[in-house]
């Protein structure tokens, strides 16, 4: 709802002083940077150790990273970025110069899905060159469901990291590039995953990022691989087959995403939704400002017209009057 009243207070912003034309955009630019600033105090980022919410893992941010918590995660993924309530997400990890309005920068969204002891065997026997030929061959038949439910289609490019399992480590991680049907802007978006198997699930980090920022990713991998660990008696060792859930799927079933999608996709959708309506306002405004011009000079032109009319001649000045007055009353009304 926050994030819908800040689109109703700008939106209102343009109303207000589209009037005003070339001032128009720096008015708009100010309060966005008003609201940016404001949300920018609230969010409070911790370093160090950190115990993720249920005692499930710890988190241990390295340097040139700052951790946010699972209540202001929430706040970011729901009201500024558009996402649908996620309870499994537990916090979000970003660079130490990035925040939620950095358009050039990335953040890993960090959740943990119960979802059972994920067994590892097949991971030597995975062909990913033909898992990317099978998930783009299905890829019609599921954008039609995803179409129907009034999502946009995806299209799987191409793994922008191949999958890799540390199977002493318990971790996978794999990059794909996706394509979205009604995405505006010619990059790509990148969903990188990280995959940390436990005892009773995994805990997830999925980075969100447009594949322009696949190279900061790369490079800050290697510190992210290995900051979380389950805590003692959620490590994936303390399998109990005796109580213990098995999950429904083994690595290949993680990779291939469509399970964990609700996890990863939306949340990726989301972010750029932040940067989306800002920059369809600044448009908006600038188109608005080169409107306004032109109906000025229209008038303008308009009143040379009818002042220009010989005045000995009553009638034609009467039949030039008229219209003018009729297309004045249209700007006033398109301006209202």
């Amino acid at each position: 709802m926050k994030k819908l009243f800040s689109l109703v207070l700008l939106m209102s912003s343009l109303a207000v002083y589209a009037g005003n034309g070339d001032d128009s955009l720096a008015i708009f630019q100010a309060k966005y940077q008003k609201f940016k600033d404001s949300v920018e105090k609230i969010l409070h980022y911790e370093t160090g150790t950190i115990k993720l919410s249920g005692d499930i893992a710890i988190l241990n941010v390295p340097q040139g990273f700052k951790y946010l918590n699972k209540e202001q995660s929430n706040y970011v993924l729901t009201d500024l970025w558009g996402n649908p309530p996620q309870t499994s997400v537990l916090g979000m990890l970003f660079p130490q110069n990035g925040s939620p309005f950095n358009d050039s920068s990335y953040a890993f969204v960090i959740s943990f899905d119960e979802i059972g002891y994920v067994k590892d065997e097949d991971a030597d026997k995975i062909d990913y060159n033909q898992m990317l030929k099978d998930q783009q061959k299905e890829e019609p038949e599921d954008n039609k469901q995803r179409q129907q439910q009034g999502y946009p289609a995806i299209h799987f490019v191409g793994w922008a990291q191949k999958p890799f399992y540390d199977k002493e480590n318990k971790v996978l991680h794999w990059a794909k590039e996706l394509r979205f049907s009604d995405a505006e802007s010619s990059s790509n978006t990148l969903n990188y995953d990280v995959r940390i198997l436990g005892r009773k699930g995994i805990l997830s980090l999925n980075a969100v990022s447009t594949m322009n920022e696949l190279g900061l990713v790369k490079n800050d991998i290697d510190k992210v691989l290995h900051i979380a660990s389950f805590t003692d008696g959620n490590k994936y060792k303390d399998f109990d087959p005796g109580i213990d859930k098995v999950a429904a799927w083994t690595i290949g079933g993680l990779v291939a995403g469509k399970v964990l999608a609700k996890a990863g996709l939306l949340a990726i959708v989301g972010k750029f939704l932040l940067s989306a309506w800002k920059f369809i306002l600044i448009g908006l405004v600038a188109a608005w400002g080169a409107i306004t011009k032109l109906f000025k000079r229209k008038k303008a032109n308009e009143n040379e017209i009818a002042y220009n009319q010989p005045s000995d001649d009553p009638a034609p000045v009467e039949a030039v009057q008229e219209p003018v007055e009729e297309t004045t009353t249209a700007d006033e009304e398109h301006k209202a």
